[in-house]
């Protein structure tokens, strides 16, 4: 599913450099290393939100660096679920809009009914069902967090991205959380690819990749 070979990525004060990394179709990866190793930065280039100075990273057939803006951008919405740490919520629509906000973007996705009852399902699964209507201010950090997610697997991508996904909940919510994320994972035959803190949660994963193997210079990048 997912290939890197001798990546390299850098920025004022900055560095990262992964010599080869895979992720195997359907594995469940959890990155852990400490802060400013570059596990966030790692996760945008594989979704090619940032492009590598050198290297490759394939994901199945497609070199994603190779594609243009938009052809990344449509990639980037059929093929990936991304739950950003920060969530990347825009605040002028509601709930339900940020969930669907993919199928505005993705060329060749279609906002159907069957896209609509999904995210209504997700939500009702994350809890958040009753709040669809209300924008993201309106929300708590947890219930902002929950959208992010619901929006990460609306389109149920092959590859699913997660930066601290369940970081600012408490310990039942991040039970419920990972079990969506690992059923949706396992239903549709994806990978998870999740970066995390909490150890914890570790022993729910197939593998724990320790980002202090690769190189990375100073600054903020984790």
């Amino acid at each position: 599913m997912l290939s890197i070979d001798a990546l390299r990525f850098s920025y004022p004060e900055f560095r990262l450099e992964v010599p080869s990394l895979s992720v195997e179709e359907g594995e469940r990866a959890a990155i852990v290393g400490p802060s400013g190793s570059g596990k966030t930065t790692l996760l945008n280039l594989v979704a090619g939100l940032f492009l590598p100075e050198a290297g490759r990273i394939r994901i199945g057939e497609t070199e994603i660096s190779s594609l243009s803006d938009r052809a990344r951008r449509t990639f980037r919405a059929r093929r990936i679920g991304f739950v950003f740490q920060t969530f990347a919520l825009l605040d002028y629509l509601t709930a339900r809009e940020n969930i669907l906000y993919p199928f505005r973007v993705g060329s060749g996705l279609s906002l159907d009914q069957a896209a609509r009852d999904r995210a209504q399902a997700l939500a009702d699964r994350c809890g958040i069902g009753g709040k669809l209507d209300r924008r993201p201010g309106a929300l708590s950090q947890g219930e902002q967090q929950r959208v992010a997610i619901c929006r990460a697997l609306v389109t149920r991508p092959g590859l699913i991205l997660a930066d601290e996904a369940t970081g600012n909940l408490d310990p039942a919510t991040k039970t419920l959380i990972l079990d969506l994320l690992f059923d949706r994972a396992a239903e549709e035959g994806a990978t998870v690819l999740a970066v995390t803190h909490d150890h914890d949660l570790l022993a729910r994963f197939d593998r724990v990749i320790d980002f202090a193997q690769f190189r990375a210079g100073r600054g903020a990048g984790a």
